[in-house]
């Protein structure tokens, strides 16, 4: 009858939605094994291939530089050549631990959590606490995720937020890991910068995982975000 409600046809139309949805998360996930697959083969390169490279030129400058009588222009220009080359270098090897920290693949999440903290906390003068329960077993792809949302949450710290001190916290309730990210800086509307302050692109990598993100601030408050990712299915 024209009008009547097929129950099987909603059932299908949602089945398919929800094929979708997964599909849409698979593919997803796989951009972003490949992003990281090129960030890890960028740092490999610019640790390997420029920092190696500088790192003769440095050794060759030096060797230049002692072949000539000190407290001369020439002497000079070749020392500044020096400094220019060791810090040049020290900025290639940040932006490839920068792009995949070597400590992740090697070490484990934990102990990139904590380089990381340490990291952003000494160049943004932040005092930043890291605090980890044990946690199971996780796989790549979940350990590469909680870091990423870290380095994001971590970077509006020190980019927005004029705060003194930071907690981040990594603890697993009941089949889920949750990441928490406390600071005392300025705070925020989140209703109006919903889609502002890496927030938005946080929220999209941790839908592919099924994951969620909370936020809570207010201006003058500090924020407190979490982001929780369940440990099983995908």
């Amino acid at each position: 009858m024209t009008g009547t409600a097929d129950p099987d046809r909603y059932t299908r139309l949602l089945e398919r939605l929800e094929a979708n949805e997964r599909e849409f998360r698979r593919l997803g996930r796989s951009v972003l094994r490949v992003q990281e697959d090129e960030r890890r083969r960028l740092a490999r390169d610019l640790h390997d291939g420029i920092g190696q490279n500088l790192t003769a030129l440095k050794h060759r400058l030096a060797q230049l530089r002692d072949s000539v009588g000190a407290h001369t222009p020439l002497h000079d220009s070749l020392e500044a050549a020096i400094q220019l080359c060791a810090g040049t270098l020290e900025d290639t090897r940040e932006l490839s631990r920068l792009l995949r920290p070597p400590i992740l693949d090697d070490l484990g999440l934990e102990p990139a959590l904590r380089w990381l903290g340490r990291s952003i906390g000494e160049s943004a003068g932040i005092s930043i606490a890291v605090e980890i329960e044990p946690l199971p077993p996780l796989d790549g792809e979940r350990e590469t995720l909680l870091f990423r949302v870290a380095q994001e949450a971590l970077n509006n710290i020190a980019k927005h937020a004029r705060a003194h001190s930071v907690l981040l916290r990594l603890v697993e309730r009941e089949g889920q890991v949750q990441l928490q990210v406390v600071d005392d800086g300025i705070g925020f509307d989140p209703a109006a910068t919903a889609g502002g302050s890496g927030l938005s692109g946080m929220r999209e990598r941790l839908r592919l995982f099924q994951a969620r993100l909370e936020v809570h601030s207010a201006p003058g408050d500090g924020t407190r975000i979490r982001a929780v990712v369940p440990l099983q299915g995908l």
